[in-house]
């Protein structure tokens, strides 16, 4: 059977990974002021989009595809290159993709038989949209593994097995490095949680928050006096973890900007030695626009599947 993986950009995960595992990203677009942008997580499109747009990107909306445009993506592709399609989405609460691409899941497979006939492709299709409840480095720990398990020859009920077991235990912690940006966009979604005494509080003292994301829901769980500290914790953090026994043997992190930047970073370089040391697979990548909106350059995040666990 030919199993296939789709993901939305947001999905934190490098483009040789995506190319080598034939990964579709169904793309996001941007709109800052007047421009559109289309992030398909391409790291150098990424990066110049960073540059030319980081003043105004707290302020920039974000569409995912609307669900005519799943269908036709589906209908017209997916549907005959592949016997089944898990698409893995960014968290549903953050985002609408996940319920645009299950009311698109209904019209493809009452479509999909005169398409396959048409091609002369016998057989069923079929395909089973996955709320990841999480958000782009941990989005990539779970797409990794479905990736790893269809190279190994697991049957699609397996591969849904192992994800409904996983999911619960999916974490992404982000360390943001601008204040200013992070204060923005949450006052343009109506979030109050970043008023103006803790920014300027938070800026005065270079006090920056630990995010953490785990079933559906983001919230702030530590804040750590300048971001190298905070850089250090965390990787820190992540390789307890390692030691302690991951779920998966996978490890994501992503960085909004050069990649070159991530390298020096304090702790990250005990972080590679140790994911080294346990043989799990640590996938470093350029953030997707996405993350970079909603959370600012130099922001820091790692995604991971753990037994729970406290920060410290």
């Amino acid at each position: 059977m030919r199993i296939g993986l789709v993901v939305d950009s947001a999905c934190d995960l490098p483009q040789d990974f995506c190319a080598e595992h034939n990964i579709v990203v169904l793309p996001v677009t941007i709109h800052v002021g007047n421009e559109e942008f289309i992030d398909r997580r391409d790291p150098q499109a990424t990066l110049e989009f960073y540059r030319r747009h980081l003043t105004n990107a707290a302020h920039a909306e974000t569409a995912p595809l609307g669900v005519e445009q799943i269908k036709n993506l589906f209908l017209e592709r997916l549907v005959l290159d592949y016997d089944f399609v898990f698409c893995l989405t960014v968290a549903s609460s953050r985002s609408t993709i996940f319920e645009n691409a299950t009311q698109a899941s209904l019209s493809i497979l009452s479509e999909y038989k005169p398409v396959r006939a048409a091609a002369g492709m016998p057989g069923p299709f079929a395909l089973r949209v996955i709320d990841s409840q999480n958000l782009f480095a941990a989005q990539g720990v779970l797409a990794a593994e479905v990736a790893r398990m269809i190279r190994e020859g697991h049957t699609p009920n397996r591969i849904r097995e192992r994800l409904d077991s996983l999911i619960p235990s999916l974490y992404m912690y982000g360390l943001p490095s601008d204040l200013y940006h992070l204060r923005s966009r949450a006052h343009k979604k109506g979030d109050k949680s970043v008023g103006w005494f803790k920014y300027a509080v938070g800026s005065a003292l270079d006090i920056k928050p630990l995010i953490r994301a785990n079933r559906n829901e983001t919230a702030s769980i530590a804040s750590i006096r300048h971001f190298d500290e905070g850089s250090r914790r965390l990787c820190q953090f992540a390789a307890d973890r390692i030691r302690a026994g991951l779920l998966t043997p996978t490890l994501c992190v992503s960085y909004a900007g050069d990649l070159e930047k991530l390298e020096k970073l304090p702790g990250y370089q005990e972080l590679k030695a140790v994911a080294r040391d346990y043989d799990v697979a640590l996938y470093a990548s350029v953030a997707s626009i996405t993350a970079c909106i909603n959370v600012g350059e130099g922001a820091l995040n790692i995604g991971f599947c753990a037994a729970e666990h406290e920060f410290k």
